[in-house]
């Protein structure tokens, strides 16, 4: 090496004009690019920047369905996005199988067939749930949500015994308390209304959030807080739209988001503390923060697997960032759930009949008859009006996950490390080859034996894999008491607009004349309606 080094010093030194060659080319350059203008060289730039913008695009591409260009250079369709329209949505997924948009740096993949999108539910491997960019920040990098692998399975199975059957039931006195309370503030409202239908979507979103947070915290959150949340979540909403800057910028949407989560975790906080020192002191779990720490609680006196998880204490702060990704996951969905179920059924008197008979004879006409998980169980026409809503307006229409590495998503295309890979599930639930008329409303196709029952693999309203909902059971228990309670004891009418049907989207879907509705008080045993 020290020879090849030697000679070739030796070699320039004795070539003079090989040395004045390299200089002069040098100083051209140097002179031409200094001739170039500051609006030239920034011209050039932006030329380059936005050839590799198209480059990179067509190369994510590949053969997948989705614009030829970028018409609208790096941002791609972002204003379009800022007012996302159902109508979009779906021909996007009946397309192709999949398709394909960028905006500003991120290539979104999106999958329309009941297979592949089950396929990337199941795929841990090579991808995880990302929610969208920003949502790391306002729920927090720490947020159990985020974990991936083991760590993910392990957290989870330290979540799992809190919406079991059994404890469910626990949570189902405090709910209904909460029931009683929106039953006559749903029916007041209307008389200051003189019984005009009005809005009830913000009142919707009120009661479902009042419901969770009541089955998470149990007395251990005040009413002004519930009512704070509550009214504030909106904002959480709307900072965790599917597309969003990925920055938190003071006073934009993304900003106020994170300080309202960021609050309510606090509120959190201090209700986990409160559910420590009375499981401590012997009491029995009554909300989801009593039943976790039951469960920690006794581990300490166990010495099997799943027990061990659950030896460490998890902080308060850990406890706080879960009840807040178990509202995120419920809020928006239930109140979607809600505003549908109220009008379709208000839409359809014979459905509505039908619930009210079973309501009363699950009871056996006794209205003094305790609200039981068993009861429930015997809601079966009850139960299938909810699961045929959640069908018909599934209120999650997408679940985003980002790509960890290389996913070989079909035979013939490959997702690109980094890209968002987004399921979607409306079209696996308007299969007309499961689901009979698809379009249409039919409770009774859900009943058991039936082509739509049997039919699981298309069933993926909760998703699948190992990050398939925890809420399912509960979702289904406490919509069947909400919707038996409302259905005997007021009267509730929907006017139906043009707009009653068509979908808004807003995180989750909703109708678009924002649920107009009047309630008044009725006598579940005559049918008497009172004013």
């Amino acid at each position: 090496m020290d020879t090849i080094i030697s000679n070739t010093t030796e070699f320039v030194n004795s070539n003079p004009t090989l040395i004045n060659n390299v200089e002069l080319q040098s100083t051209t350059i140097i002179q031409y690019l200094k001739s170039f203008s500051n609006w030239q060289i920034a011209l050039a730039f932006i030329i380059i920047i936005l050839t590799w913008d198209q480059i990179s695009y067509q190369m994510k591409k590949g053969s997948i369905v989705g614009p030829k260009f970028k018409w609208y250079p790096i941002i791609g369709p972002f204003l379009e996005s800022l007012d996302p329209k159902f109508e979009e949505y779906k021909a996007k997924w009946y397309s192709g199988d999949l398709s394909c948009v960028s905006i500003f740096h991120k290539f979104v993949i999106i999958s329309s067939t009941r297979d592949i999108s089950r396929k990337i539910f199941q795929s841990s491997k090579f991808v995880k749930p990302c929610v969208v960019d920003v949502a790391v920040k306002i729920l927090r990098p720490t947020n159990w949500v985020f974990l991936d692998g083991k760590p993910h399975i392990d957290y989870r199975k330290s979540l799992n015994g809190l919406f079991t059957k059994s404890a469910l039931a626990k949570y189902l006195p405090s709910q209904q308390k909460v029931m009683d309370k929106y039953l006559e503030k749903f029916i007041q409202l209307s008389k200051e209304n003189n019984y005009e239908p009005q809005i009830f979507f913000h009142e919707m979103r009120e009661i479902l959030c009042a419901l969770s947070l009541r089955a998470f915290c149990g007395d251990y959150i005040t009413e002004d807080q519930i009512r704070k949340i509550a009214d504030d979540y909106y904002l959480v909403t709307a900072a965790l739209e599917l597309v969003n800057f990925p920055i938190i910028i003071p006073y934009t949407k993304t900003w106020y988001g994170k300080r309202t989560a960021d609050n309510a975790m606090k509120i959190f906080e201090s209700c986990a503390q409160k559910s420590k020192d009375y499981i401590a002191a012997g009491g029995e779990p009554i909300c989801v923060m009593d039943a976790w720490c039951k469960l920690m609680h006794d581990a300490k006196n166990e010495n099997d697997e799943n027990s061990r998880i659950l030896h460490r204490d998890f902080s308060n702060k850990e406890i706080s960032e879960a009840i807040f990704t178990f509202l995120f996951a419920s809020q928006d969905a239930s109140s979607s759930l809600a505003c549908w179920l109220f009008q379709i059924v208000a839409d359809r008197p014979d459905v509505l009949q039908k619930i009210r008979e079973e309501q009363l004879a699950v009871r056996n006409n006794d209205l003094s008859t305790e609200i039981t998980i068993d009861l429930i169980d015997q809601m079966k026409y009850t139960n299938m009006v909810i699961k045929e809503t959640l069908r018909y307006r599934p209120p999650v229409l997408m679940v985003p996950y980002v790509v960890k590495e290389k996913f070989p998503v079909t035979p013939n295309y490959t997702a690109p490390k980094g890209s968002m890979l987004i399921p979607t599930l409306y079209p696996a639930l308007h299969d007309p080859e499961v689901y009979e008329n698809p379009d249409e409303f039919i409770p009774e196709r859900w009943v058991e034996g039936s082509k739509a029952s049997e039919a699981k693999k298309n069933w993926l309203v909760f998703g699948c894999g190992p990050h398939v909902c925890l809420g399912q059971t509960y979702v289904m228990i406490t919509f069947a008491a909400l919707l038996g309670k409302f259905a005997l004891y007021t009267d509730f009418e929907h006017k139906v607009t043009p707009l009653s049907e068509k979908i808004k989207v807003f995180a989750t879907i909703f109708p678009k004349d924002d649920l107009l509705m009047t309630f008044k008080r009725r006598d579940p045993l005559t049918g008497e309606v009172f004013e």
